[in-house]
């Protein structure tokens, strides 16, 4: 037997009890004739004491020992005369009797702690130490309740867990597959599922009614901190159901893991519609942990001879609270922020609202304090308070006016990452228009179904049709969406030519599902929550790439297993593949 007992579980009740544990050297250290030695596993760390008066022979060994040699002992528990409160066995300690080396390693190129001297790419490298860190760990751990509190509720809502192809074939629109040749079946290709879409409508033609998987998906997207090649989903599909249901349903879910795993109760969600998201945060995602909504001032601008805003079709501001103090530096730092080519506004106004009720302003030469007064009272602004103002073309000023309350925001201390604010978004456009392809896209995926009572504008107006679909953002993440699906061929045939495709086009893609609707679908719908970003939310992480067991960097690589990577000149024989010259 390797160990009777872990690292982490030995407390006052075990004193004066002969145990076995075995783990990895954390730390040592020599105090006179004594060694201590932190032997560490998953399960927390423990500390072993060497006495040179006891054995100086088993003391010798002990101090040989090096970081992360992986050691058995036998001793016995007892109290710590210098107790640990840090730790959940600081109590007690091992007088060691026996040392075993079950096997030494190499000086570890960075230290196993939680204030490690190891940067991203070095940790990333030697993830598999990496994952020895308590706080790396802890984050697994947290995946895996999340995990299994999920199967928990959706099993006792009658859901099945079904798993879907990962070989699958590619389809159009939304991000970029995988591919993947076949050596079978020469010239032709495999694609990695971006999601199990069309397989989990599938089910609900099958009659499956409720269906889950926690799932790996596949995009070969440009890259960024909550994005990766391959990520998880908690997808979902139901029969027989609404948007309503829908709504009810996975808020439990959500409401049921706040509470699982964090003792949390969440109110019921608020619930604001696309437009409105738009109009007062710029944002179909909108951090709701603080106010700070859009005001329009369009109207309150014009006919004073400042050509800026005369010209600009958008006019719009946020209320800094208690900022009027702001040095000019200060504000010099927020407009350096908004014209980062990353946001790209030309410039900021503000208005001071001081203390003392005086009003100053960047464009005083142009707007007098009574009409600068008005721009306050419609943003409710008070003595103390500063207003910020960008102006431009709606939807490009409105997400750049999202990005500045966001930063002013983190500035205030407002964004805590242990205040959880959950909100649904809902009745999104259903399609976008591509001005240089001069045709429409589909906003989430073709199998979307439009609100019912906008299916007549199909024909007259696609731009103004609304979705059946519905994302739900926690904290100004998007968490999870989803949609009412079309069940009803022809519908789905029109939606096909909306979006460009032929018949014949249509029929080679989808025609599997198309035909499939005709042997009698049910009304459908479903939703998909990122398994990564819910837990990276839990755990108040700012990437995702701490809650994945091993991911890739933000290039894509895995600079673990060094991939991706070159195949032999023998395997793309097999395959017939021929790799094209590298342009410089």
């Amino acid at each position: 037997m390797y160990r009777t007992n872990n690292c982490g579980e030995l407390r006052l009740a075990n004193m004066n009890q002969e145990v076995v544990l075995a783990g990895w050297v954390q730390k040592s250290r020599k105090f006179g004739g004594m060694i201590f030695i932190d032997i560490r596993d998953r399960y927390g760390i423990t500390q072993l004491v060497f006495n040179q008066e006891n054995n100086a022979q088993l003391c010798d060994s002990a101090e040989k020992l090096g970081r992360e040699w992986v050691i058995q002992v036998k001793g016995i528990v007892a109290e710590r005369s210098n107790k640990n409160a840090n730790i959940p066995t600081g109590d007690i300690e091992i007088i060691v009797s026996e040392l075993t080396v079950l096997n030494p390693a190499k000086t570890p190129p960075f230290t196993i702690e939680e204030d490690t001297d190891g940067g991203d790419d070095l940790r990333m490298k030697y993830r598999y130490l990496d994952l020895r860190r308590a706080s790396v760990r802890a984050n697994m751990e947290l995946r895996h309740k999340m995990a299994f509190a999920t199967r928990q509720y959706l099993s006792e809502q009658q859901f099945l867990e079904v798993e879907t192809p990962v070989l699958i074939g590619s389809t159009p629109e939304g991000a970029r597959d995988f591919i993947v040749p076949s050596r079978m079946n020469q010239g032709e290709f495999y694609a990695l599922p971006q999601s199990p879409q069309l397989f989990k409508q599938l089910l609900m033609v099958s009659g499956f009614d409720r269906y889950f998987q926690i799932v790996k998906c596949f995009r070969d997207e440009d890259l960024r901190a909550d994005r990766q090649p391959e990520f998880t989903q908690i997808d979902c599909e139901m029969s027989f159901v609404e948007q309503e249901d829908i709504l009810q349903l996975f808020e439990g879910l959500t409401k049921f893991l706040f509470k699982t795993i964090k003792g949390i109760d969440l109110p019921n969600f608020p619930r604001l519609t696309y437009a409105d998201a738009m109009r007062l945060y710029g944002s179909d995602k909108p951090d709701t942990r603080f106010g700070m909504q859009f005001v329009e001032i369009k109207d309150l601008t014009a006919g004073k001879g400042f050509g800026v805003f005369d010209n600009a079709a958008y006019v719009g501001a946020i209320c800094a609270t208690g900022c009027a103090a702001y040095t000019r530096k200060q504000i010099d730092e927020l407009t350096d922020f908004v014209k980062r080519p990353q946001i790209g506004a030309n410039g900021l106004i503000y208005v001071r609202y001081d203390a003392d009720g005086s009003i100053k302003s960047s464009v005083d030469k142009f707007y007098a304090p009574d009409d600068l007064k008005k721009w306050l009272e419609r943003a409710d602004a008070k003595p103390g308070d500063l207003l910020l103002i960008l102006c431009g073309k709606t939807e490009k000023t409105q997400k750049q006016l999202s990005e500045l309350r966001l930063e002013v925001g983190t500035r205030l201390g407002l964004r805590n990452k242990d205040q959880f604010n959950c909100l649904w978004v809902f009745d999104f456009p259903l399609l976008e228009y591509d001005e240089e392809l001069k045709r429409y896209f589909a906003k989430h995926h073709p199998f979307t179904s439009p609100k019912p009572e906008d299916i007549p504008l199909l024909d007259a107006d696609p731009g103004a049709v609304r979705a059946n679909a519905y994302d739900i953002v926690i904290n100004g993440i998007e968490v999870g969406g989803g949609s009412i699906r079309i069940y009803n061929s022809d519908l789905q045939k029109k939606m096909f030519s909306i979006l460009g495709f032929t018949d014949e086009q249509a029929q080679a893609q989808f025609g599997f599902l198309m035909s499939a609707f005709q042997y009698g679908a049910p009304p459908h719908g479903g939703i998909a929550f990122g398994l990564d970003r819910f837990v990276s939310i839990f755990a108040g992480l700012d990437s995702i790439r701490d809650c994945i067991a091993f991911p890739k960097n933000n290039s894509g690589r895995d600079v673990m297993m060094d991939a991706p990577s070159s195949v032999t000149q023998e395997q793309l024989d097999e395959l017939r593949l021929i790799i094209a010259e590298k342009t410089q």
